[in-house]
């Protein structure tokens, strides 16, 4: 095992140390790190996402902002804005929250149109437009959003087009009952914690270390027969028919390409992460429904039925022939 793959399983273990039952959460998210992408969150709320993606910043020592996203939200507020120096008599820059390395867009469903779409711009062009410049996002820049799934009233939905620009949709679920007990301890364990102490981070890692990790992960190998079985699992999305009639008016839209080198990507991360240096379809099903559950779009006919993207991708991976 390499010295940089070290840390970033260091970093994984730190995190489900203080973070319990969410192990699944944990890895997508720093998977989709490695892969220069940005999560879509869903979950009620109190299951510690939020904590994730802090304590994530905090062991890369890097830039964290959080975003409360409101229905009076402005784009601005989001980019930053130019404001009047008296000083210097000129407009200057204000660079908003985005201008950060990890960036928490809580309950990003909360806000109108303009907003998200401001926000998902930054993310897909990676700058922002104010006053006619063009400004610069860092390198390692990565949008954790999140949208609470048990309220609708105020919220705007966000666009099937624009989910297809995250990488990973993960949707999280309430603990057991024994994950219950270690969450009670933990919490009494950092409520008699002296205010003025301050817990060593065992696990720091510096961002080129995630850029060097980036390289090191993408190198992974995939055979033909296994590119050949990502293609073949996008284009059942799109043509169900080929593999089972009945599907015919299943899916109205397929996964986009976008589907197809997110799946690529991440496979091959997921495999470094597993201590391998090549691709099994094991990796592919690993990852397979964060990328296509947003990426899918079903028939009216098929939700009217009671059918779920979930369903739909597990038929899917049962009627593709595994090479």
């Amino acid at each position: 095992m390499s010295e940089i793959k070290d840390k970033i399983i260091a970093l994984q273990k730190y995190m489900e140390d203080h973070i319990f039952g969410q192990e699944d959460l944990i890895k997508k998210l720093i998977i989709t790190m490695l892969a220069d992408g940005h999560v879509l969150v869903e979950g009620a709320p109190g299951l510690a996402k939020t904590k994730a993606i802090k304590t994530m910043a905090q062991c890369i020592n890097v830039a964290y902002n959080r975003i409360q996203f409101t229905p009076d939200l402005l784009p601005s507020d989001i980019t930053g804005s130019d404001i009047f120096a008296a000083s210097s008599g000129y407009f200057e820059f204000r660079p908003g929250p985005i201008f950060a390395n990890l960036v928490l867009a809580d309950e990003i469903n909360r806000a109108p149109a303009k907003v998200q779409a401001a926000l998902l711009e930054a993310m897909a062009e990676r700058q922002v437009s104010v006053g006619g410049k063009q400004y610069k996002l860092q390198r390692l820049f990565m949008v954790m959003a999140t949208q609470n799934p048990i309220e609708h009233e105020g919220t705007y939905n966000l666009p099937e087009a624009q989910l297809d620009r995250f990488l990973m949709y993960i949707k999280i679920g309430q603990p057991n009952a024994e994950i219950e007990h270690k969450i009670l301890h933990l919490i009494r364990q950092e409520e008699v914690v002296l205010p003025n102490s301050r817990e060593t981070t065992t696990c720091m890692l510096q961002e080129k270390d995630i850029l060097a990790a980036r390289q090191e992960a993408l190198a992974v190998r995939s055979s033909a027969a296994l590119e050949e079985y990502l293609v073949q699992l996008i284009m059942a999305t799109r043509y169900p028919e080929k593999y089972d009639a009945s599907l015919k008016n299943t899916i109205t839209y397929g996964a986009s390409p976008r589907a197809t080198i997110a799946l690529d990507k991440c496979s091959r991360i997921h495999a470094w992460l597993s201590g391998r240096d090549f691709v099994t379809p094991e990796d592919i099903h690993a990852v397979i429904y964060e990328i296509l559950r947003h990426r899918i779009i079903l028939s009216f006919e098929a939700q009217a039925g009671g059918l779920t993207n979930e369903e739909v991708i597990s038929r899917l991976l049962k009627l593709v022939p595994l090479p």
